[in-house]
């Protein structure tokens, strides 16, 4: 699980660096504008850098970090995927679909290393 989080944790920071330039923050219509945009990121995150030294360490919190990190990778995609179906213009560079088809891609690889780990606790 260790290897499927690393990826997914760094596709999503990746993407994170990449919606700066989108301006993400008018996309969602964040309050705070760019401000906002960092504090959600701070949090953000702090949050998968904290799950991944669970998920290192092997602590009893690593199975929800690793959920709460695949969620956000699975949802980034679907996310995008709906902006871009709406014909919104913003990360339609090869490499900002790139990234965003990665972070889709590592979260199921999260997952199914998840739950191979959990039927390893039974």
């Amino acid at each position: 699980m260790p290897r499927s989080y690393f990826w997914t944790m760094l596709f999503l920071i990746l993407h994170q660096i990449d919606a700066a330039y989108w301006k993400e923050w008018e996309m969602f219509h964040v309050p705070g504008g760019v401000q906002g945009f960092l504090v959600f990121n701070l949090v953000a995150i702090a949050v998968v850098l904290a799950g991944y030294r669970h998920v290192l360490l092997a602590t009893p919190q690593a199975a929800l970090y690793a959920g709460i990190c695949a969620a956000l990778g699975a949802g980034t995609f679907l996310i995008h995927a709906g902006f871009a179906l709406a014909g919104l213009a913003q990360f339609h560079l090869p490499l900002s679909i790139a990234i965003i088809v990665l972070c889709l891609a590592c979260a199921v690889w999260l997952l199914v290393a998840w739950h191979a780990s959990d039927r390893g606790t039974r």
